[in-house]
């Protein structure tokens, strides 16, 4: 009979968060796959937990992953993966675990627990309704800007995490490409030192070009607000004649009457204005 793997969310700071369900999992499991067993053996002992310990990280995720979910297929063993902080799978190399477990037909199961990116959401103070997170900026110079880029015109509340000693950096890039925006930085959550607080963009980095960044951040913004990007797009508008405009839409396959509406609604007018304004100038040429 195939085994199972359990997803265990564990403590990303106060070991009072840890659940009663990770806990009895974590002891009856036949094996714990662990993202650094020695931090790991800290959370073990601490609650007096004697299962067994692999390591699995993720310079060892593929070739690791295979050979856990052979144990499972031809052993039958219950295996607990968890990560240093937080729930595993996310921004973490237990999501190639799962996908492989799925590709084998091995159940998976998750432990819902903490999460920083959640965490610093509820405690942000800007909207939760809709979200985008990035987890860390690629390192690569030529994807980290792609990405950057992918967030100008991003609407939702934006998630990233940052360590101390990239932060100022990440908050001068940040700055460059989407201007100054709300944020709450928070740091150190759920531990004695935890702080939140509600800032701006350039206020932040005037506060750490002075201040020594400490601890391991989460960084909330805010996305851009529909009316600006209604401005953008007008004003991207006012350099093309209405001709134009249509003709731009027809040049991609759209008919007539649809690309009146499309004009329309890009300046916000009504259609009748545009069908004028497009004969008056028609009679012009």
């Amino acid at each position: 009979m195939a085994g199972k793997l359990y997803l265990c969310a564990t403590p990303i700071g106060n070991l009072e968060d840890i659940t009663l369900r990770v806990l009895r999992t974590l002891r009856e499991v036949d094996l714990i796959a662990a993202e650094d067993t020695r931090n790991s053996i800290k959370l073990l002992n601490h609650f007096e937990i004697k299962t067994p310990m692999t390591s699995y990280h993720e310079f060892n995720k593929v070739e690791k992953a295979r050979y856990l979910v052979e144990k499972m297929l031809t052993e039958g063993i219950q295996l607990a993966l968890i990560t240093d902080a937080g729930t595993p799978a996310i921004s973490d190399p237990g999501e190639e675990l799962v996908r492989q477990c799925y590709e084998a037909g091995v159940e998976v199961t998750s432990l819902p627990g903490p999460a920083a990116c959640v965490t610093a959401l509820t405690l942000s103070g800007l909207p939760t309704r809709r979200f985008c997170f990035e987890a860390f900026l690629p390192a690569d110079k030529k994807e980290r800007q792609e990405i950057l880029q992918e967030l100008v015109g991003e609407t939702r509340t934006i998630l990233l995490y940052e360590a101390p000693h990239r932060l100022l950096r990440t908050l001068e890039e940040l700055y460059e490409t989407l201007g100054n925006r709300r944020m709450t930085l928070c740091r150190e959550l759920t531990k004695h030192y935890e702080t939140a607080f509600l800032t701006t963009l350039e206020e932040a980095i005037e506060h750490f070009q002075t201040v020594e960044p400490k601890g391991e951040c989460v960084l909330v913004l805010e996305g851009k607000s529909r009316e600006e990007l209604r401005k953008e797009k007008a004003k991207q508008w006012e350099s093309m004649s209405l001709l134009e405009h249509m003709e731009l839409y027809e040049a991609q396959g759209m008919e007539h009457k649809a690309a009146m509406k499309a004009v329309a609604k890009d300046r916000n007018i009504s259609k009748r204005e545009v069908y004028q304004a497009l004969l008056l100038q028609q009679e012009k040429n």
